[in-house]
């Protein structure tokens, strides 16, 4: 109680009148404890959301890294693939080549022999 409550001086509307400001001061305590407690809520709210960003975040580095580790080894299968067909390649080059080798010999021991059985009907013609 303050000193003025306690005085015999004071008056009813004396009285009144701190007692609405007393009123108007309780509002503003409880609007201020209200806002208080939205904004706790707020942070609360906050920190959950960063929480859950902070494991999505380290959900995409993980997925990240599976896809970079996916990727390497994509990488060096298409360099083995690539090896491989370039040795295939360069056997069928091999293979063709040593074939027009084989056929253009098989054409000159064909040649050589017609022109044989030619000379021997000639031969045979004059004999």
């Amino acid at each position: 109680m303050t000193q003025e409550d306690t005085s015999e001086g004071a008056s009813t509307a004396e009285a009144l009148q701190h007692w609405r400001a007393a009123e108007r001061s309780v509002a503003v305590a409880r609007r201020g404890r209200i806002a208080a407690e939205a904004a706790a809520a707020a942070a609360a709210e906050a920190a959950e959301a960063a929480l859950a960003t902070a494991e999505a975040a380290r959900g995409a580095l993980a997925a990240s890294a599976l896809a970079e580790t996916s990727a390497a080894k994509t990488a060096t299968a298409a360099k083995l693939m690539v090896q491989a067909t370039r040795a295939d390649l360069a056997e069928a080059e091999t293979d063709a080549a040593l074939a027009e080798v084989d056929e253009a010999d098989a054409q000159d021991r064909y040649r050589r022999a017609a022109d044989r059985a030619a000379q021997r009907r000639e031969s045979n013609e004059r004999a």
